[in-house]
């Protein structure tokens, strides 16, 4: 595997934030049929521990990341109206497996990595099969920068990732960098995929994506990004409009064929899953895109989230 670099900005490693507010936006009612099941507007002075669980792991989601995740209020607060997960260009160390992957008892070795950071779900607190999330958030720009936005399986009926499936409602890297491929010079794409298959080493074919343009200039601002979940398709948007759906009939597994008494519906995405929001640094995807590598400018770094909500439907025939 290639060595991947390490960009510095001269003196900007040290600048500091500047304030912000979320400009708080009440997200429009839902259409006949959809009932809101899970909801948090970030208006308290504290992460609502009934709600999310934070994270403290340095595992570099096995992507090779950047970071380690804290529970300090340097890396996960709320404020001014928004949850608030800032990326810190400091050194730490911690567990080098996340508690996912960690066996009872059993303390993982440490890891040290070069930042710190933000991740939260609601593991343990909230699942949904099938409906509406919609999340109001203002992601960071930069080189290395990655934030997302995704479902994870509450159990791994089907196997180990990606087995058992992945929807990603958003994720970005490097946003706002000078792209020379990219429309309009400058990286402005998110990104809303499925990840299923039976072996994270071959499952070529499993796995989809589309990209949706941000408008340019946009990057950095406030966005609401959205995913319909149905047992028949998955549908991605922004700010409303719609740019990609994927039918049943493209994410069936053929190998879930041989194992019949599982695939009620169409295996992995018939069963509940949890939400997750997190601020990666780092790692294979932003390292090797753009400009490559990850540039210490502007840190700390803030993934800001105005608002998540989740609605199931009500109706037999589906609310559109």
């Amino acid at each position: 595997m290639r060595t991947i670099r390490l960009l510095i900005g001269l003196g900007a490693a040290l600048c500091c934030g500047l304030p912000w507010t979320a400009a708080a936006q009440t997200p429009p009612a839902p259409a006949d049929g959809w009932r809101l099941v899970f909801s948090d507007e970030f208006d308290g002075a504290t992460l609502d521990p009934a709600k999310w669980h934070a994270y403290q792991d340095c595992w570099g989601g096995g992507n090779m990341e950047r970071e380690c995740y804290t529970r300090r209020t340097d890396n996960v607060s709320v404020h001014d109206g928004a949850l608030d997960l800032t990326a810190v260009f400091e050194k730490a160390t911690g567990p080098s497996l996340s508690e996912d992957l960690r066996t009872p008892g059993v303390e993982p070795p440490p890891a040290t990595k070069p930042f710190t950071s933000g991740k939260v779900s609601t593991k343990g607190k909230f699942t949904l099969t099938y409906g509406r999330v919609e999340v109001r958030a203002k992601l960071p720009t930069g080189q290395g920068t990655w934030p997302a936005i995704w479902l994870l399986p509450a159990q791994d009926l089907y196997g180990p990732w990606p087995g058992s499936g992945e929807i990603d409602v958003m994720e970005a890297v490097n946003l706002g960098v000078k792209c020379g491929s990219c429309v309009g010079g400058e990286e402005n794409q998110i990104y809303g995929t499925l990840h299923y298959g039976s072996n994270m080493h071959h499952y070529q074919g499993l796995s989809q994506q589309k990209a949706f343009a941000l408008p340019k200039g946009s990057e950095g601002d406030w966005h609401t990004y959205r995913v319909d979940w149905a047992p028949d398709d998955v549908t991605w948007y922004v700010d409303g409009k719609v740019y990609s759906k994927i039918p049943l009939k493209n994410w069936r597994d053929p190998l879930q064929k041989t194992k019949p008494a599982l695939a009620i519906h169409y295996a992995p995405f018939d069963r509940p899953f949890y939400l997750i929001l997190n601020l990666a640094i780092g790692g294979q995807w932003p390292e090797s895109h753009d400009q490559g590598g990850v540039l210490l400018t502007d840190y700390p770094k803030h993934m800001q989230v105005d608002w998540v909500h989740i609605y199931q439907c009500d109706r037999p025939t589906g609310c559109s």
